[in-house]
């Protein structure tokens, strides 16, 4: 845990739910700078719902009272034109699309700036034991801070950019063209060979140029150093976003463990 000494009270509770991972975050409103960040040792004898019931039991920093609940939850995310949305149809389409979700609760995060609606899944037991101990929540695609700050920084050079984002065995590989989403897909990875692959795959398939664009990579990178050397071989251009250089040497850049959606979060916002 990570903690800054002088914290008073804690207004703002967030709490960021993956298949494999569970962690709270605390943000005193009147100091941005007051951060609290724990990971949650999680049970893999039981469900995750099980082991957030317990959170509540056990941890002191969840028994405060919050202003504010916010919860990011890293799921698969089906993108749907803003255009074309309508909120009566999304469990349909997400089902449609997903498998495995049909015992889910559906929901969605609206991204203006890109003119989409990210639509996406949390389990049902998760979402009961939320209910029970907080009257109004705010649910989130994780993703969404890294979405809105990365297409915010598209726009330096005149170059366009593949980006990827590491997390948890996963790769988002993602690019942005007229404020909209010119690709947008998740790839499970298990190793960097895999990573260079799912990479070199998108690049060609959405016909960036080898010795003009760019791709630019953060998050928890496997084996990087390998990565960034092998994608040198095809693409000219290929940069390491390093989140202390780039949110100005932020205190929450410093705090070990902590996801880069959840640094983005508290830097630039939902």
């Amino acid at each position: 845990m990570q903690e800054n000494s002088n914290i008073g009270n804690h207004l703002r509770l967030v709490i960021r739910i993956s298949r494999n991972t569970l962690a709270f975050a605390t943000a005193n409103s009147e100091n941005e700078g007051q951060i609290t960040f724990e990971p949650y040792l999680l049970n893999s004898g039981i469900s995750m719902a099980a082991n957030l019931r317990e959170a509540f039991r056990s941890k002191e920093m969840l028994k405060r009272n919050y202003v504010r609940i916010l919860v990011m939850v890293d799921s698969p995310s089906l993108m749907v034109p803003i255009e074309m949305f309508q909120e009566e149809n999304q469990r349909t389409l997400y089902l449609h699309t997903y498998q495995g979700h049909e015992q889910d609760e559906i929901t969605h995060t609206v991204l203006p700036d890109l003119n989409c609606v990210a639509v996406f899944a949390i389990n049902r037991d998760l979402k009961l034991v939320l209910d029970d101990h907080f009257e109004q929540i705010t649910f989130i695609a994780a993703i969404a801070p890294v979405w809105r700050y990365l297409h915010q920084r598209s726009y330096m050079g005149v170059r366009d950019k593949l980006y990827a984002y590491f997390h948890e065995r996963h790769i988002e590989v993602f690019s942005f063209g007229q404020n909209r989403f010119k690709f947008c897909n998740s790839f499970e990875i298990h190793d960097a060979h895999d990573a260079l692959y799912y990479l070199l795959y998108v690049w060609k398939q959405t016909g960036l140029q080898a010795d003009r664009d760019e791709t630019h990579i953060v998050g928890d990178i496997p084996e990087q150093e390998w990565l960034t050397t092998e994608l040198q071989k095809y693409i000219k251009r290929v940069y390491t976003i390093n989140p202390a250089g780039d949110f100005n040497r932020s205190a929450v850049t410093q705090i070990e463990g902590m996801p880069y959606d959840l640094m983005t979060l508290f830097v630039k916002g939902r």
